[in-house]
Order: C-alpha cells, then sequence, then structure tokens
C-alpha cells in the first residue's frame, strides 16, 4: 500500500505503465480521481485496475489516494472476481458494494496515513480469509514465474504443477485472469520497464530479459502499454516506484 496526495498546482494527467498486481485507488481527496481505461469510458472515485489495461490514465486535480497493488493470486479471493476485469477499470463498489462506501469512509476519517493503512489492512485481511483461494498449483506456477522474472517455459510449469498444458492453462486463466504464457510476458516487461526507468538502454534490457532482440522488446511495450521502449523510461508512474513501492513483491503471499 502507499498514499499519495497531489498537491501541484496543474492538473495531474499520467498514463499507467501495467505490472504484475491488481491496483485498488481509494479517492480520499476532495476533489475526484478519473481514471479513463482503454476504451475511453470513465470510472470516478474508488477503482480497480486489472492486469494488462491498456492505455489507461489517471487525472484530476489535488488528488489524495490510497492506493493498494494485490498479487493476483491474492486478488482473486480478496476482490471476488476474475482479476483480470475484462482488462478494464470497474468501480469497487461494483465489487464490494456498500462495504466499499463504508471503507472509504473510515479511510477518509483516519488521523493519519499509518492508521490509513491498518484500517485497509484489516478489510482486506477479513476478505482474504474469507474468499475463494486459488489452486495450490496455481500459486505456485505464479510465484515461479513471479521468482524467474517470467522466463519460464509453459511446458515446464505444467509438468511441476503435475498438470496437463490445458489443464494448467484453463485452470490459471480462469483463476489469474491471464493464460500462463500472458501472465509471464507481463511478469518479464514489467522487470524490463523498471531496468529502463532506472537508466538501462533498450539494448542492453532486451538482452539481459530474456526477450529475442530489441524489436521484440519494442513490441511488447507497445502491446502492454501503448509507448515505445524510450517513452517507458520516461513514465512518471514508473519514477515514484523506488519511493512508494521501496520492496515489490508480486508472490503469492503479496
Amino acid at each position: 500500500m502507499a498514499g499519495f496526495h497531489d498537491r501541484a498546482t496543474e492538473p495531474l494527467d499520467l498514463q499507467m505503465v501495467p505490472y504484475p498486481a491488481v491496483t485498488v485507488a481509494v479517492d480520499l481527496g476532495d476533489q475526484p480521481l478519473v481514471v479513463d481505461d482503454a476504451t475511453g469510458r470513465q470510472q470516478r472515485g474508488c477503482v480497480v485496475i486489472g492486469l494488462t489495461p491498456g492505455s489507461v490514465r489517471t487525472h484530476g486535480r489535488d488528488i489524495e489516494c490510497l492506493q493498494m497493488r494485490l498479487s493476483p493470486v491474492v486478488a482473486h479471493a480478496v476482490l471476488g472476481a476474475s482479476p483480470e476485469l475484462g482488462g478494464t477499470v470497474v468501480t469497487l463498489d461494483d465489487l464490494w458494494g456498500h462495504d466499499a462506501t463504508r471503507i472509504q469512509e473510515r479511510l477518509r476519517a483516519a488521523a493519519s496515513w499509518d492508521d490509513r493503512f491498518t484500517i485497509a489492512e484489516t478489510a482486506l485481511a477479513r476478505r482474504l480469509e474469507a474468499g475463494w483461494r486459488v489452486d495450490p498449483e496455481v500459486a505456485g506456477v505464479w510465484g515461479q514465474m513471479v521468482r524467474s522474472r517470467g522466463r519460464v517455459r509453459v511446458d515446464e510449469l505444467a509438468a511441476q504443477a503435475g498438470w496437463s498444458r490445458k489443464r494448467l492453462w484453463w485452470r490459471f486463466r480462469s483463476q489469474i485472469g491471464l493464460t500462463p504464457k500472458r501472465a509471464a510476458q507481463l511478469v518479464r516487461f514489467d522487470h524490463a520497464a523498471h531496468r529502463l526507468a532506472a537508466g538501462d538502454s533498450a539494448a542492453l534490457v532486451a538482452a539481459e530479459s530474456g526477450y529475442v532482440d530489441q524489436s521484440h522488446l519494442n513490441r511488447d511495450a507497445m502491446a502492454f502499454a501503448g509507448l515505445t521502449p524510450g517513452a517507458v523510461a520516461a513514465a512518471p508512474w514508473l519514477a515514484v516506484d523506488d519511493v512508494a513501492w521501496a520492496a515489490p513483491d508480486y508472490g503469492p503471499g503479496a
């Protein structure tokens, strides 16, 4: 979890660079948080952004929000819906009903960010305990993808799980929201994007991140973020990651 308060005089307008987690943003400001999904549809207030959402933009003025990144293994139970959410943006009300409003009100009334984090953590833990867990095999495959930074073969993952490739594809897709191949590509791209943001050249990142060549990286950057590698490297969305998410972890327990 991370708390954000933008006090800039100019309106905020950020394009999201996808990463291997489901995003929950709880609006806490006086001005509404507005999120545009890849179809151009707008959502306001508390929103949930699924995996591989395409070209998603966040904008508004004097924004204050609590953002949570959920491993898709955890999101399956916490959100009570497919964590891909169709690759779009939905409101938290759509998934949690009146409970979303009650939690938002408690977060707004909290005296400090630490209190807000505690309230949110308690709410997530309660829903995780009551929700449907993914298969241990699916959680294990996701964990292997994260540890290998997406450089895995689906056949090997299926063999490790003791499943056929077809069964792994179906169970993983229904519980994580992406096919195993697409999920591994997303994890690999996330690692590459952060290396680009850290200043590594696209050629070096491609060579050391499992891409065939730089054009392969270019295609993934356009497919996931709608940006060139150079634009990904300069994306403000990634610039705060080292501060807001000091130790990112998208494994089974994240």
